[in-house]
């Protein structure tokens, strides 16, 4: 990403202490938990509630006290001055809070009939039985699954047979750059959270200027199908990273979202940090998410985005081996992301003040690019829908020059089949395996088996390689870390 113009950066989202506020969720989806008309949905969306998916919710809140983080944005309901438009349906914004009532949901939609096929994708597998789903077949709700299962064990095996080296870079501690001082310092590790490395993996930025790679994370949630809704009105698709559990929960709303003409993603099964985890849990969380979404879509995700950013070489590595390119959101420097910090209204430590003050913050930045550009949002919680269907999504449309806003997919030139493997162009857009030189960084053993591939209805499974075992269990909780949020 280069800058067309000089000149002092906007105040940005920046990287910020993480809070404990991991309790409210169950007011989001109470609601919701009688509406689940499916068997997976219905037996599980109680559990959303011990998710909270983002399960220590931060923030990447912008750097001054007009930001609205803290003490210092509190209360705060003024609008930007630079603001364009608002949506005609858009709540004050004193009610956009923390303490706001919980609103009414929409009932949320049952399993699609099997077969269903998706008109946007021309060579697209009919649609899974989703009401089959069975709930002990898939781990427990936001926890790292068990890596000793018999699925794990056989995308180890793959990983093994990937042909891809994966570091020996030893497992970070809970606590963030702080207490990770030699990992944050080593540059071979390539580590995202400290730093902001990023190798020739990553998708951090759209290639063509004025363009909005437009994502939400942690999804699907109770309050989806009001952004769903007016992406609908206002003919906008965009990209879902999807958490394993929720999908679980929700599969007939995963399926709404792919049918509209929206990009799945992957965003792990618990949503922890994956730098903290041993390469065998890494694999276990990307390929039970995989796999959830897959036996609700019948497609399976060759883009994911890693919890709050948290990515270095060994990450990538495994990612690699199974098939998925990284997807960060844009980053100006060190400490400055394009994180709207839209999560922690929910939580009290931000206000909606300050969150349409980044979104202004992040336009100007943008302005001066020769790129495009990616913002971090949410569609767990109701504020943040509220927020980015009453409020940033109407500006964003009345932005001059216009926007082109789509999913990350089409924002890279290629088309809403090539996000997924089975439906993939493999001539014009090769498979991650079709390359097989490992990030850089010291490798533990050399590589084995055949590499991985597969042809444009290929077999997901197809993609994986050997890991060590290290013994370092993620943390649920990190107090006082300095860290990224997504």
């Amino acid at each position: 990403m280069k800058f067309s113009a000089a000149g002092a950066l906007f105040a940005l989202p920046a990287l910020a202490h993480a809070h404990a506020d991991h309790h409210q969720v169950a007011r989001q989806v109470q609601a919701a938990a009688a509406a689940a008309s499916s068997t997976a949905s219905s037996a599980v969306s109680s559990a959303t509630s011990a998710a909270a998916s983002g399960a220590s919710s931060a923030t990447g809140a912008a750097t001054t006290a007009a930001a609205g983080t803290g003490a210092a944005g509190a209360g705060a309901t003024t609008l930007p001055a630079s603001w364009l438009s608002t949506g005609a349906s858009a709540l004050p914004l004193a009610s956009i809070n923390s303490a706001a009532p919980s609103a009414a949901t929409q009932s949320l939609p049952p399993p699609q009939a099997s077969g269903t096929k998706n008109t946007h994708i021309s060579n697209a597998p009919g649609l899974p039985d989703a009401s089959k789903l069975v709930i002990a077949n898939y781990p427990a709700l936001d926890k790292t699954p068990d890596t000793s299962s018999p699925e794990v064990q056989q995308w180890i095996a793959e990983v093994a047979a990937s042909g891809v080296q994966i570091p020996n870079i030893e497992p970070t501690v809970a606590g963030g750059c702080a207490a990770n001082a030699a990992a944050a310092a080593d540059a071979s590790r390539c580590w995202w959270t400290c730093g902001g490395c990023t190798n020739g993996t990553d998708v951090d930025v759209c290639p063509t200027k004025n363009t909005w790679g437009l994502t939400y994370d942690d999804g699907p949630a109770p309050y989806t199908p009001d952004l769903l809704d007016y992406l609908s009105t206002e003919n906008i698709s965009a990209t879902f990273y999807t958490v394993g559990s929720r999908v679980l929960s929700y599969p007939g709303l995963l399926q709404r979202e792919y049918l509209a003409g929206h990009d799945i993603g992957v965003h792990t099964w618990a949503h922890p940090y994956l730098t903290t985890l041993t390469n065998e849990q890494i694999i276990a969380e990307l390929g039970w998410t995989k796999k959830i979404i897959k036996d609700v879509l019948g497609v399976t995700p060759l883009y994911m985005r890693p919890p709050y950013g948290d990515i270095d070489n060994r990450v990538r590595a495994i990612c690699k081996a199974m098939n998925l390119i990284p997807v960060m959101w844009t980053r100006i420097s060190a400490t400055a992301t394009f994180d709207t910090a839209d999560y922690d209204v929910h939580g009290g430590t931000a206000t909606v003040s300050g969150v349409l003050q980044n979104w202004e913050n992040i336009l100007a930045n943008a302005s001066s690019f020769d790129t495009g550009f990616i913002v971090l949002e949410h569609d767990l919680f109701q504020q943040t829908v509220e927020i980015a269907t009453g409020y940033i999504l109407p500006d964003a449309l009345a932005y001059q020059p216009k926007l082109t806003i789509e999913p990350i997919v089409t924002c890279l030139g290629l088309e809403l089949g090539d996000a997924y493997i089975e439906t993939n162009d493999n001539s014009s857009n090769p498979l991650p395996l079709s390359a097989t030189a490992a990030p850089s960084g010291t490798h533990s053993g050399s590589a084995s088996g055949a590499q991985a591939t597969s042809g444009s209805n290929g077999d997901s499974s197809s993609a994986m390689r050997t890991v060590g075992s290290a013994g370092v269990i993620a943390a649920t909780t990190l107090l006082g870390a300095i860290v990224l949020f997504a």
